[in-house]
């Protein structure tokens, strides 16, 4: 499988490397009150992928502190919640637990 990863990735660079080559024309970008930006294609190309990246992170990051807090908040339960007295565990569920196997590799 990781072979099979490793092929897709030089794939795409490869093919991005080749679109890179071709496209070395100077592009003019014209914004307002007649400003211009010339440079190669293959830049103006990696400068748009780049801006993209950097919103598409921008747009996640409320998301993922959400989750984040979400996940603490689980995590620690609060003792005003907790009743004052835990019910205890029979040992029966503790004789029945299965067994985990060793983790190789950690």
């Amino acid at each position: 499988m990781r072979v099979l990863v490793w092929v897709l990735r030089a794939l795409v660079f490869f093919t991005l490397f080749a679109f890179a080559l071709n496209n070395r024309h100077d592009a003019t970008l014209r914004w307002f009150f007649g400003y211009e930006w010339r440079a190669p294609m293959m830049a103006v190309v990696l400068a748009a992928f780049a801006l993209g990246c950097v919103f598409g992170v921008l747009a996640m990051v409320p998301r993922w502190w959400h989750q984040r807090r979400a996940a603490r908040g689980q995590s620690l339960p609060s003792t005003a919640t907790m009743p004052s007295e835990t019910p205890a565990i029979p040992s029966s569920a503790l004789d029945t637990a299965p067994a985990h196997p060793p983790r190789d590799g950690l």
